[in-house]
């Protein structure tokens, strides 16, 4: 994960993302991560922190509260002297602002922050509110804290946050201009603020938007391909998916028909019975991504307005209850399945590139060479892209199998949600790289065979996009360039998937 920080500009559009606690989205998350829009708290939300503040504020005066009026892990049995309680807070917030590795990249610390002020305007943490105003500032300006990489297990980003906090009282390093007047954090805000997930919830939301583009690119550069080898319609016929009812498979196909101009139920080919796998099997493949990513994207949703703190400070009750809200074991599934899928999606693009490379596919020279004796033509493709897929496929590894034994064996369990979501993140350039050989393939496929699908097609406004980007050349030279150029194309493939659904 990259260590450099880049300092966001202060926002000067219109764009706003009321928070409030119940509507924020993925994408909602990716624009203030962005500072491609202003947070705004909503006046109700803002009602309900203020209850929940005052709220707090009288159960830990007058009862025991885990981690205001006590210790916090294995010192849970441990009170707080009434006299030291607001310097208790910030003595726990110190030794928890342990975080390690290499600093975190502006973006994802922004993510944190919209998504900690958000969960905070759902109402249960008890929290002063100047807390939330001081996190919206922040968003608004170029100011992101300092948060290292690793801390966190799954049952809290404990460290990343207390390191968030201590910025927020004055205490540990900003980046970038405009941040927020320290606030006088004590006993009461302390863990309130730490005893959340938002960086792991933040780093996931950029992964599955980035993702789930990219995976919808990748059918856009399947159908190139598919064009180049004259491939079948049949594997995309309606009748086929509705006999196997998979809701990620049928809305693939129908898609692909969309792409590439197929009828729902098109004529056999004639010439072979078949395709390979590469393109007969894409709706059963491509389809249970688009469905995981659904899954991912309805937890992440779910967590970002969630009221997860412990103690859950009910005002309604006058009440603070106890609970593992904080454990991500939906998250860290999710995330893990995701990237399965993804995994799978990816492999499959290896085999169509190997297909391009095929003569008895193309009806070209082997690997797409020109007419020079023995050239090699995209020849290394097929190793560059399976190398890439080595590194998806070992970020593929599921999180969620860690196990962890903590604070003298009162948290003997742990997600690695937070692992997922750093293997997620991992895992966007390595797919990227992937998909960006196949598309160098396909293009060069279809300039030698000459053919140009029709510019109307979703398929063919992708193919005017690729030949004016991709170098031409067919002969023998490095082609890092084209796949660089290729993959930054992906972004732009995506624009041409959603809109073939209008």
């Amino acid at each position: 994960m990259s260590s450099r920080i880049v300092d966001m500009p202060r926002t000067t559009g219109s764009a706003l993302v009321v928070l409030d606690g119940i509507g924020l989205g993925v994408a909602d998350v990716v624009r203030l991560a962005d500072g491609a829009a202003r947070p705004v708290p909503g006046s109700e939300a803002m009602r309900r922190v203020e209850g929940s503040w005052d709220a707090a504020r009288l159960i830990a005066a007058t009862g025991r509260v885990y981690g205001r009026s006590t210790g916090v892990g294995a010192n849970r049995n441990e009170d707080v002297p009434t006299g030291a309680a607001a310097e208790h807070g910030l003595r726990l917030l110190r030794s928890h602002a342990g975080a390690i590795g290499e600093e975190l990249p502006a973006r994802e610390v922004r993510a944190m922050l919209a998504v900690r002020a958000n969960q905070l305007l759902a109402g249960g943490a008890g929290l002063r509110p100047t807390v939330v105003t001081a996190l919206c500032e922040a968003l608004e300006s170029a100011a992101h804290p300092v948060v290292n990489e690793f801390g966190s297990v799954g049952t809290g980003d404990i460290a990343a946050l207390a390191q968030a906090a201590l910025a927020l009282a004055g205490e540990h390093p900003w980046r970038g201009a405009g941040a927020p007047e320290p606030q006088p954090l004590d006993n009461n805000d302390a863990l309130a603020f730490i005893s959340s997930n938002a960086l792991t919830l933040g780093q996931s939301a950029l992964a599955l938007h980035e993702l789930r583009g990219l995976l919808e690119a990748t059918q856009v550069v399947g159908a190139l391909s598919l064009l180049a080898v004259d491939g079948s319609h049949e594997a995309y016929a309606a009748p086929v998916h509705a006999a196997r009812p998979h809701r990620g498979s049928s809305e693939v196909a129908r898609r692909m028909r969309e792409l590439i101009g197929a009828a729902d139920r098109p004529t056999p080919p004639l010439g072979r019975i078949q395709d390979p796998y590469g393109f007969r099997c894409l709706p059963q493949i491509h389809g249970p991504a688009h469905d995981a990513a659904d899954a991912l994207e309805e937890v992440i949703a779910i967590e970002i307005n969630a009221a997860a703190e412990n103690p859950l400070i009910c005002p309604e009750d006058l009440a603070a209850y106890h609970h593992g809200g904080f454990y991500q074991a939906q998250l860290a599934l999710a995330l893990d399945h995701f990237r399965l899928a993804l995994t799978q999606v990816a492999r499959l693009s290896t085999s169509r590139l190997s297909s391009l490379n095929e003569p008895v596919f193309t009806r070209l020279r082997p690997f797409l060479a020109d007419p020079e004796p023995a050239s090699s033509g995209v020849m290394i493709l097929e190793y560059a892209a399976g190398a890439a897929l080595g590194d998806l496929r070992s970020f593929s590894a599921p999180a969620s199998l860690g196990h962890a034994v903590l604070s003298r064996g009162v948290e003997e369990q742990a997600s690695f949600a937070s692992l997922a979501a750093r293997q997620t993140l991992r895992v966007c350039r390595a797919y990227r790289l992937v998909v960006g050989c196949e598309l160098v393939a396909a293009v060069r496929a279809l300039r030698q065979r000459g053919h140009v699908p029709d510019p109307d097609l979703p398929v063919g406004r992708a193919l005017e996009l690729a030949v004016s980007v991709l170098d031409e050349d067919p002969a023998d030279r490095p082609l890092t360039h084209d796949v660089t150029a290729a993959a930054a194309l992906l972004d732009r493939f995506t624009e041409i998937w959603r809109g073939s659904e209008a």
